[in-house]
């Protein structure tokens, strides 16, 4: 491999080549694009690494100091693509433009970086994902507590908190970061280190120490926002996250080598604002990625309806965030009931009719503010604020006059408020929207460079331009009449050539020497013609020459200017951003709650979850796409029922029963209508699960470990508003280890936290902990055999379950049938022995007869292991009676 020369001698290297050791020097983590006329050049370690990467040519470009230097290339208008397959492999890349005029350049053109290109900083439509936030996060840790800063730079979303290092899992995995900030301090802190990185996915970026000082951050941040202090944005004593959102802010602003304007305020999030999901729980409950890493079929798969990509980021974000204050899923719930209307195809369809094709305001604001956008960003922006109107029409004429019904009925106080705001907020910027429909045109190109942006009319001096290039020919027909008729000379010529440029060109006949004009003068002498420039020409031809090019760095200042005047009107157009958002997601709450026969919860102040005919919202569409009916099912918790212990055959749907539950609960809190006949839900605070094996190698934690770890944090952090899903507890280990384990945590779920808990299992010894607690309720799924079969019936009923039916589920599965004969057999012996005779004996005690042991003693008789292995269902008549024949002489043998 070529390395990159450490400490080069500049002057033995080109001037080209001086450029880019100085530049690279100030971004040697980072790929350099170098830009030489139409193509990214990368040199050195950078042009061998990216060619791996991209599968381009490896190439070198003469000499620099002696020696080839390695190169590749990109072509500068395919770079995006180039770009994009980078930052998903978490590179970082450093775009290094030529500057200045090259007609005035004297020398090689001089080059700065102008911008640096992450993973947590991207703007660029085609490098983000349309419908996921692409978030900058920022730690730093101090003993147990930690402070975290995010930003989401393609909408100038800035959020800080404060938190114990025990939750940084949760928080990492709620946030899914994907760039995180470093001191330089964490690095070689082992434990800090596992416990941050661990199954984020996220881009590790370390910065030097002193990045990360509160007062430093508290200066900049100030200076940015133009306050006196940070205290009306509600930021109190919370240093470690001022300290994180300094260096967020600072890492920011110098990727983006420029202030970042729409940055116009930062958020205090509060860790009781929204329910406690760990990061076990959001994997478990699927909310948005399956369990193999897939994106269907999940709840928001499932939800997603938006017709807008902002709504689809709303959607996803408050999945992830269910609201504790319940006067925000209240506001939602009301206003969903509003848009589904009372028959038909309720305002919800219109809306959603309506909001489809509108651009994504959201982040074509951020680029306007970083100054990075596009023609057809500004063209879109403008088409959809012409559409706001529409809407608000729409809101007011169908959902106006049902919340106005409402209101009146008192059935949903709240709803005409939240909507009223949303209408509000979507008040068309006249001014804006004036200015970029004078300025763009209708169907501007795709890049500034390509001219044809600037709409006709806009700007005299371009208009005039524009007329020289497209009406050249007409303009020399026309000088070329008048002249003739001037002169009186009928073969009189104007004409154009490459070497010459514009000229009036006449033939030396005699009749025509009296007839040149005095203001004509010659350009060029030929043997049967003269050719002549006047000052009319000239002038024409000094504009036509240069028109194009005029034309092009003129629209080019133009566009810089008007980039510069929308920057005013940031704040409104973050504004009816927000509302399209919310509103899109509202529209697809409403969309599954008429399509999946969804209900409004009820919110309460009394301790309880009650559902009546509740169902998992994912596995019922799975089931009825497959034909099924998914079978609905209730639950009631109380302050006196606190803990359902559930037994049943394994596929009999305690899993999905006990998800649909968490499910529901999460709905109702994120403002969506419930897959449920009914809902009652009083306070809560958090869902935490203990669902399914898996290890985590990386960490050097078996399967068991990682068990007990998950079911440890919740017996620490769990209280009586808490959801809890335990789900077959303490299966990794022998089973009177398992069964102690599991005895005892559900003991200490019911003394201690008193939570709401689903406690499954298939130790069928813990159902005698209903008979000591009164807070504690068997109930199972129901099942039935038939013939050595069975069916499942998913239905939850009282009691504990009679049986586990594995063997059966096994032959379900496919199992060879002798493997299951010979499970039945030893499962019968072993149900026949005694417990206490598997168990070992006492060492010190005297020895008693050695037991049966029904795992590896056989039966005396061969007759009897031969009456076993038959199947009379499978027999017909006459070989029934043979094998009785047989069966009788091997007894009498």
């Amino acid at each position: 491999m070529a390395t990159t020369p450490s400490n080069p001698d500049l002057t033995a290297h080109t001037p080209v080549m001086q450029q880019w050791f100085r530049h690279k020097a100030e971004h040697a983590d980072k790929l350099l694009f170098f830009r030489m006329g139409d193509f990214y050049e990368l040199f050195y370690e950078d042009a061998e690494h990216a060619s791996r990467l991209l599968d381009l040519t490896l190439t070198t470009r003469g000499q620099s100091a002696g020696k080839p230097i390695p190169m590749a290339g990109i072509p500068y208008h395919a770079v995006d693509g180039y770009l994009a397959r980078l930052i998903k492999l978490g590179v970082s890349i450093a775009i290094c433009e030529q500057i200045g005029d090259p007609a005035l350049a004297k020398g090689p053109m001089e080059r700065t970086v102008m911008r640096v290109v992450t993973p947590g900083t991207l703007t660029d439509a085609g490098l983000l994902d349309d419908k996921r936030d692409s978030l900058l996060v920022a730690l730093i840790i101090d003993r147990q507590r930690a402070g975290l800063a995010w930003l989401n730079l393609s909408n100038g979303d800035l959020r800080l908190m404060e938190t114990s290092r025990d939750t940084l899992p949760a928080h990492l995995e709620r946030l899914r970061p994907a760039e995180l900030l470093l001191p330089d301090e964490i690095r070689n802190d082992a434990s800090n280190n596992a416990n941050i990185t661990a199954d984020n996915g996220a881009v590790i970026q370390y910065l030097p120490d002193w990045h990360f000082d509160a007062q430093a951050a508290k200066h900049a941040l100030t200076e940015h926002f133009g306050t006196r202090d940070l205290a009306g944005f509600g930021l109190a004593d919370e240093a470690l996250a001022l300290a994180a959102a300094g260096a967020l802010y600072r890492y920011a602003q110098a990727t983006q080598m420029q202030a970042l304007a729409h940055i116009t305020g930062l958020t205090v999030e509060r860790e009781s604002a929204y329910l406690r999901l760990d990061a076990a729980t959001r994997r478990n409950l699927e909310i948005s990625e399956t369990l193999r890493g897939e994106t269907s079929p999940t709840l928001l798969s499932l939800l997603d309806t938006c017709a807008t990509s902002m709504g689809s980021r709303w959607l996803r974000h408050n999945l992830h965030h269910p609201a504790t204050d319940r006067a925000i899923p209240q506001a939602r719930h009301e206003s969903v009931a509003a848009l589904m209307g009372a028959t038909g195809e309720g305002p919800y369809a219109l809306l959603n009719k309506a909001l489809t094709g509108f651009a994504d305001i959201e982040r074509i604001t951020a680029r306007i503010a970083l100054k990075n956008v596009r023609p057809r960003d500004l063209s879109a922006l403008r088409d959809s604020l012409s559409r706001l109107d529409a809407i608000r029409d729409l809101l007011s004429q169908k959902v106006g006059a049902e919340d106005t019904a409402a209101h009146e009925k008192n059935a949903f106080p709240n709803t005409l408020s939240r909507l009223a705001e949303l209408t509000a907020a979507l008040a068309t910027p006249h001014a804006c929207l004036a200015l970029l429909t004078q300025a763009i045109a209708t169907e501007p190109a795709t890049f500034l460079r390509d001219g044809g942006v600037i709409a006709s009319g806009y700007d005299t001096e371009l208009d005039e331009l524009r007329n020289i290039q497209d009406n050249c020919g007409a303009f020399l027909l026309a000088l070329e009449s008048r002249e003739r008729q001037r002169t009186g000379i009928t073969t009189l010529k104007v004409e154009f050539n490459k070497v010459h440029g514009f000229y009036i060109e006449v033939t030396h006949a005699s009749a025509h020497s009296g007839r040149i004009p005095d203001d004509y003068r010659r350009r060029q002498t030929l043997k049967n013609a003269e050719r002549y420039i006047t000052p009319e020409l000239k002038t024409f031809e000094d504009k036509a020459l240069s028109a194009q090019e005029r034309a092009l760095a003129l629209e080019r200042t133009l566009w810089d200017e008007l980039v510069t005047a929308l920057a005013v009107h940031i704040p409104a157009l973050q504004r009816i951003a927000r509302a399209l958002a919310e509103l899109d997601g509202l529209t697809a709450f409403a969309t599954a709650a008429v399509r999946y026969d969804y209900r409004q919860p009820e919110f309460c102040d009394a301790a309880m979850i009650d559902i009546e005919g509740g169902r998992h919202p994912v596995v019922e569409r799975q089931v009825s796409g497959s034909g099924g009916n998914f079978i609905a099912n209730n639950l009631n918790f109380s302050s006196t029922r606190r803990m359902l212990l559930i037994t049943g055959p394994n596929m009999g749907g305690k899993s999905t029963y006990m998800r649909q539950v968490a499910l529901i609960a999460l709905l109702a809190h994120c403002g969506s209508f419930v897959p449920a006949t009914r809902c009652r839900i009083g306070p809560m605070d958090a869902i935490y699960t203990r669902i399914g094996a898996s290890d985590d190698l990386a960490s050097g934690r078996s399967t068991f470990m990682v068990e007990m770890t998950e079911a440890a944090a919740i017996l620490h952090e769990a209280t009586d508003k808490s959801l809890v899903l335990m789900d077959e507890i303490g299966r990794g280990t022998s089973t009177f280890d398992g069964v102690a384990l599991a005895f005892a945590i559900a003991r200490y779920l019911i003394e201690k936290n008193h939570s709401y808990t689903l406690f499954s299992t298939h130790y069928f010894e813990l159902t005698h902990l209903a008979q000591d607690y009164p807070a504690c309720c068997n109930v199972h799924l129901d099942a039935v055999e038939h013939a050595h079969k069975i069916i499942f019936l998913h239905a939850v009923k009282e009691g504990p379950a009679s049986q586990s039916y594995g063997v059966q589920v096994a032959a379900l599965a496919g199992m060879p049938p002798a493997v299951v004969r010979e499970a039945r057999r030893r499962l019968t012996l072993m149900e026949n022995r005694e417990v206490g005779t598997l168990m070992q004996p006492d060492l010190f005690a005297s020895a008693p007869p050695p037991p049966l042991n029904p795992l590896l003693d056989e039966p005396p008789h061969p007759a009897l292991d031969a009456l076993r292995d038959l199947n009379p269902d499978e027999l017909t008549p006459r070989e029934a009676l043979e094998k009785i024949y047989a069966l009788t002489k091997l007894a009498k043998s």
